[in-house]
């Protein structure tokens, strides 16, 4: 057993073994300056960080020496298994709401997002069926009939929490995309989606409406989301071309940007690293999306080339959202930073897709 884990890891991209653990690592020194006026050095948040780690590191590792092949093949349990789990959150006790959000199961000890491991899944059970139906996609009807498959995750997670339905949308967008959708359709299925714009917000809660409006107007600062958005710019634009030090940051330490650990941890960290901080956490999710993309590339066949896609489209668009809100540029929507923010539900899922991809660029073509 432990040749063969030896022989999947020699065979694997360590580009992205590399760039998720020094991510992961990043994610726990700013979680260490962050909550330093903790009665111990360590804080809660950072032993449950840790165990995250630790307990996605197994998980990445037991799905790549499984294979994504594998999980291909159980597309029908996982299917119905994933509608029911995303549903537990509407039983009374067991769900729970946080910021205005109720997506979260309190297990007494700590809380979890079913959604999290469930973008996992979403991505192999989009890959399992565009591979079957991938020529269709040259007809608005085989285009409709994708979203009606991914619809169902779409709805159940948009209703609680608006960011996480917009990840499985990035996810679906990608998968379809680089199924072979024809130029025309992707025309008129943009042209769609832009009129309907306005009926989404008619739809939106209270608190995704005020963020929307907060971010079409950025000068008002009595919205509440512009209050988040720029204690975040101000700790960003403190930190300077090198930041004012690690353990120095003020923003998130004294309270004055919310939900440091989590949403605005990217701006915590620049803060204290400044520019070159920054940019070194967006060189390393460049690395990632490279080398997964590569991955997609040289996979030996379709489902691996759609996994890989699947899971680079979700890693950039949660990166890129975050980041993005945390200066300014896009809604505030509570999307967290892959393996940075706070939260075990999202470290344990984004290492499972860690090994997912693991497990397509082990079995590449060479």
């Amino acid at each position: 057993m432990m040749n063969k884990f030896a022989h999947i890891i020699k065979q694997c991209n360590h580009y992205i073994i590399a760039a998720s653990l020094l991510l992961s690592l990043s994610g726990i020194a700013g979680l260490v300056s962050i909550s330093r006026n903790s009665e111990t050095f360590l804080s809660r948040e950072v032993f449950i960080q840790s165990a995250a780690l630790i307990l996605g590191v197994i998980a990445a590792s037991v799905i790549m020496m499984l294979g994504y092949r594998y999980f291909l093949d159980l597309e029908k349990p996982l299917y119905i298994f994933s509608i029911i789990f995303l549903l537990t959150v509407y039983i009374p006790g067991l769900g729970t709401a946080f910021y205005g959000s109720r997506s979260w199961l309190d297990l007494g000890f700590i809380t979890f997002q079913p959604s999290e491991p469930i973008k996992i899944i979403f991505v192999i059970l989009m890959a399992s069926y565009l591979s079957r139906t991938g020529n269709s996609l040259s007809s608005a009807k085989g285009v409709i009939m994708a979203a009606l498959y991914g619809l169902p995750f779409i709805l159940i997670v948009s209703k609680e929490d608006f960011g996480s339905g917009c990840v499985f949308c990035a996810i679906w967008i990608f998968m379809v995309f680089c199924s072979g959708l024809d130029l025309k359709v992707i025309f008129r299925l943009a042209l769609v989606f832009i009129l309907l714009i306005p009926m989404f917000y008619f739809f939106m809660a209270g608190y995704q409406k005020e963020r929307i409006d907060a971010f079409l107007s950025p000068e008002n600062l009595d919205l509440p989301g512009n209050y988040q958005v720029w204690n975040s710019k101000v700790a960003i634009g403190s930190g300077g071309f090198l930041g004012k030090g690690y353990l120095q940051g003020t923003q998130g330490y004294l309270g004055f940007l919310p939900v440091p650990e989590s949403d605005f941890i990217f701006a915590s960290i620049v803060e204290e690293t400044g520019f070159l901080g920054g940019a070194f956490i967006i060189t390393l999710f460049a690395v990632l999306m490279y080398h997964a993309l590569k991955t997609a590339k040289y996979a030996s066949d379709l489902q691996g080339t759609l996994i890989a896609v699947g899971l680079a489209g979700m890693f950039f668009f949660q990166a890129f959202e975050n980041i993005a809100m945390s200066m300014g540029i896009m809604p505030v929507t509570g999307i967290t930073l892959p393996f940075v923010s706070y939260g075990g539900s999202s470290m344990i899922s984004a290492m499972m897709g860690i090994g997912l991809l693991l497990s397509v660029s082990c079995r590449q073509k060479l």
